[in-house]
């Protein structure tokens, strides 16, 4: 006997209109505004690393957690991408939903505890639009990120101009939506369809490892993604260095960072023994460690988003003049 489901159909959802918001356009960081200073001595060789990168049309790929987003650093990403900088941003899930929901109505982000506690949690009805957009995007073999990012721009969303999605297309920069089923809010809602988002994200998935291709010589930084990041960029890293390896070429010179809040102590850049906790923290022993074994380097910022990414912008346009 098959085991018993859930039926998501019996779910109540109800409009934004009614959700209580954590954030607004208030926290949106923007170029030529005055940031809190930031001092790290990673900070002026990434900024380097990035400009040179960008010389070599070389790849510079931003992965990144909603938190990124949700600190308001979408418009200096998008700076970022007009400028040619970032040639790629990779995403979780989490992050298309803050972005999509910035755009929609210049708000995002719910009390959890709250709404978890009356049942609530994640069953905004105009959310959930997203999950029709990823199913019409599928069947023209759009990835995730294309079909949102096509949507905000093509429906004039009234924010869309701090959307990194919408900015994507636009300016056709990739913008790929990396998501584990189960993990999202929009999994919830009675109109999710798992096989359209599995082939959207895995599209997705594909342009990543195509921009992996080209980062030897380029730059990959990891905004506080715990887990999306690291291992997705290990599969795809592995997928570019096969090709590669076939057709006599090589990826190994590049820069990764990670900035996070996780404490590593004097040893970040080395990999923790298996009695250490650090070990089970994939950011530190795949991307600052093992991926860049044979000829790269690596650089750990420990900070708030706020704050690091900033300051990181700051000083890559100074490089640039």
């Amino acid at each position: 006997m098959p085991f018993e489901r859930f039926d998501p159909s019996r779910l109540r959802l109800r409009p934004l209109a009614e959700r209580a918001h954590d954030l607004g356009l208030s926290v949106m960081r923007r170029p030529g505004d005055a940031f809190e200073p930031f001092d790290h001595p990673a900070l002026p060789a990434l900024a380097g690393a990035v400009v040179e990168a960008g010389r070599r049309e070389s790849a510079v790929i931003l992965m990144l957690g909603g938190h990124v987003l949700r600190t308001g650093n979408g418009p200096l990403i998008i700076d970022l991408m007009q400028r040619g900088v970032i040639t790629h941003v990779a995403m979780n899930g989490s992050g298309a939903i803050h972005d999509f929901e910035f755009a929609l109505i210049g708000q995002t982000t719910e009390n959890v505890a709250r709404y978890v506690s009356t049942g609530e949690f994640g069953l905004w009805r105009e959310t959930g639009r997203i999950n029709d957009i990823v199913r019409e995007g599928a069947a023209e073999d759009l990835g995730f990120g294309e079909a949102v990012g096509r949507h905000i721009e093509q429906e004039n969303l009234p924010h869309r101009d701090v959307s990194v999605l919408a900015a994507g297309y636009r300016l056709q920069v990739p913008v790929t939506v990396h998501v584990a089923i189960g993990q999202d809010i929009l999994h919830e809602h009675p109109n999710f369809d798992a096989a359209a988002t599995g082939r959207a994200t895995y599209a997705d998935f594909l342009i990543l490892a195509q921009s992996v291709t080209r980062l030897e010589g380029g730059v990959l930084l990891s905004f506080g993604s715990a887990v999306m990041a690291p291992e997705v960029y290990l599969k795809a890293l592995t997928m570019a260095r096969n090709v590669a390896q076939q057709q006599g070429a090589a990826i190994r010179c590049f820069t990764t960072a990670v900035f996070d809040l996780l404490d590593l102590g004097p040893d970040a850049l080395s990999e923790a023994p298996k009695t250490d906790p650090r070990y089970y923290f994939r950011p530190q022993k795949t991307i600052l460690v093992r991926t860049v074994a044979d000829g790269g380097a690596s650089y750990y910022v420990r900070g708030n988003h706020r704050v690091t990414f900033p300051n990181l912008y700051r000083q890559v346009r100074e490089r640039m003049g």
